[in-house]
């Protein structure tokens, strides 16, 4: 009887020879990170995109999503166990995904943002939840009205062969799709999230901060977080 494959194994197979030497390079969740914030922001000025880690390498650009799905690819390639956190925000702000590894007994997260805040967290929350909860003042509209309002699980890609989202072509829609569809958890009760006390300005004026500027040069313009 053959063999079954690993992931790990199944992954490399499909990589070319530079796609392995630098996931091989990134063998730590820092160096994954200082890798991510590196690379320009995805401004999606041709519209809405979900790229794959080759396409994302590819154009040299990531949004949230397309950096923790690369993230989750590199942990993977090094026999790591990775997963996706879809953080949900109130209509009027935007979700942000950020990509969840464990050292130890903790928890920490991978996360591409063009902004000073939403970002890396080491590894020392004791589960998801506490690690989600470390965000919650840090998301806010501009009006200062704090806005993260649940979280999903962690959401494992091992459930997918690795050609379906580490090297496909197409946007992966299917997959951001059902992250958004698994199951989230309310951050905290209605009532204390409808309470919570606004940024203050000079909070508030932290978010006008970015590593790329936005070619669109409008202040007010959406952005993937």
């Amino acid at each position: 009887m053959a063999k079954r494959l690993s992931y790990r194994d199944r992954l490399c197979a499909i990589l070319t020879p530079a796609e392995r030497r630098l996931l091989a390079r990134l063998d730590t969740p820092k160096k994954i990170q200082d890798y991510l914030d590196a690379i320009p922001i995805n401004f999606e000025l041709d519209g809405d995109t979900h790229m794959s880690p080759r396409r994302m390498l590819k154009e040299r650009k990531a949004h949230c999503t397309e950096g923790a799905l690369f993230a989750a690819a590199c942990l993977m390639l090094h026999g790591e166990r990775a997963y996706l956190m879809d953080l949900r925000a109130l209509a009027a702000d935007q979700d942000h995904v950020i990509a969840l590894f464990r050292a130890g007994q903790c928890w920490g997260a991978i996360s591409k943002t063009n902004h000073p805040v939403l970002r890396w967290r080491d590894p020392i929350y004791r589960s998801p939840r506490e690690l989600a909860m470390s965000y919650a003042h840090e998301y806010y509209l501009r009006s200062g009205r704090m806005s993260l309002i649940a979280y999903s699980r962690p959401f494992s890609l091992a459930r997918y062969a690795p050609a379906r989202w580490v090297t496909a072509d197409d946007d992966l829609d299917w997959l951001v799709l059902a992250l958004d569809n698994s199951r989230h958890l309310p951050l905290a009760p209605r009532r204390a999230l409808a309470s919570r006390r606004r940024a203050s300005p000079l909070e508030r004026r932290t978010t006008e901060f970015t590593d790329w500027p936005d070619p669109r040069q409008r202040p007010n313009a959406p952005s993937k977080r």
